[in-house]
């Protein structure tokens, strides 16, 4: 997604078709959505899978950014995770079929975000309390607190990426 638009998402105004009280989660992904786009566009293949000081490699973290949306949205609906989810929260962190290269993993990671928000459009503001579990445990939540997790771990895994992407390829030019 190229951007020239330099103010965030939240001080855009409302996204068409997203209930008011989930804005927020909307313009998180949105965010996060623009800045990997714009950080990743260039980065090199070959230091996908590297780990500077030990830490995760961008290429986890793109794997994850889109496997932790699909399995919280799937949570939000109220279904337990399929053998195909299992199996990619398996292999997150190693090239895999389809998610060996930056242009592959972006464009998951992006085919995710639009899933997220058509889905987005189509929660009523009153499901939001309705109770969730997660995980094989059984864990409590709701639908509300599911989809405000995606948001923020979306967050805090972009902001991971982009230092870990940065010090990996020092010459990018920092985003405005």
């Amino acid at each position: 997604m190229a951007n020239t638009n330099h103010t965030e998402f939240w001080l855009r105004g409302p996204v068409p078709a997203i209930a008011p009280l989930l804005q927020p989660v909307a313009h998180a992904l949105l965010q996060s959505e623009q800045e990997v786009d714009q950080l990743m566009a260039e980065f090199p293949d070959s230091l996908l899978w590297e780990r500077p000081g030990g830490v995760a490699s961008p290429g986890f973290h793109l794997q994850h950014l889109a496997g932790v949306l699909d399995r919280l949205f799937t949570y939000a609906r109220g279904h337990a995770l399929n053998e195909a989810q299992l199996a990619d929260l398996a292999t997150e962190g190693e090239p895999a079929e389809g998610q060996s290269t930056v242009a592959q993993l972006l464009n998951r990671f992006n085919i995710q975000i639009d899933k997220a928000l058509e889905e987005l459009a189509s929660i009523s503001e009153e499901s939001l309390t309705s109770p969730r579990t997660v995980g094989r445990g059984k864990l409590p939540s709701t639908v509300g607190g599911l989809l405000f997790h995606a948001a923020e771990h979306t967050q805090r895994h972009t902001g991971q990426l982009l230092v870990t992407a940065r010090i990996l390829n020092p010459r990018r030019q920092p985003m405005e």
